[in-house]
């Protein structure tokens, strides 16, 4: 079964995308999307190196709430930032250490960072204990990171890591 549907969440998310993109819910598009989200998954199994474990999915469906919620005030935010006075903007690198140990947790994690305007992963260190992130406008990098934490981070670890 594994071979037909090496990751069964991934299909209805892919699927989900295309239609997002499609901007429409015709017949056709929903098929088409149902096909792509099952292909891609078993053309690129190979490429996943270990299978996926969701310990909780209802974690990750509110962490992907705070992410969007996250992604729209942020755009707002930068927006403000870059029509105002931009000689005011204190851009800094923070190196945000890691308490997740998972590839995919990691990789989720940076990923947020650098969808989220205003912010960007810049490098994992080579020993994975921090992430230096690049903050657009920051004065307090505590705050920085104690809010990544708290926002990505845990989630991202009761997610996908056994706490």
């Amino acid at each position: 079964m594994t071979r037909l549907l090496p990751h069964p969440l991934l299909t209805p998310v892919l699927t989900g995308i295309w239609l997002l993109l499609n901007n429409s819910i015709e017949p056709g598009h929903i098929l088409l999307g149902l096909l792509l989200g099952w292909i891609i998954p078993v053309l690129t199994i190979r490429f996943w190196p270990d299978k996926v474990v969701i310990r909780k999915p209802v974690v990750l469906l509110r962490f992907g709430f705070i992410f969007l919620y996250d992604i729209v005030v942020a755009n707002f935010t930068v927006a403000r930032l870059i029509l105002g006075n931009s000689d005011k903007l204190t851009p800094a690198f923070v190196k945000l250490p890691l308490d997740l140990t998972s590839d995919i947790a990691i990789s989720l994690l940076a990923s947020s960072l650098t969808l989220t305007p205003g912010t960007l992963s810049a490098r994992l260190s080579e020993d994975r204990s921090y992430l230096l992130v690049h903050a657009l406008n920051e004065t307090d990098p505590d705050t920085l990171i104690a809010t990544i934490k708290q926002r990505y981070e845990r989630p991202l670890k009761e997610i996908f890591e056994s706490c």
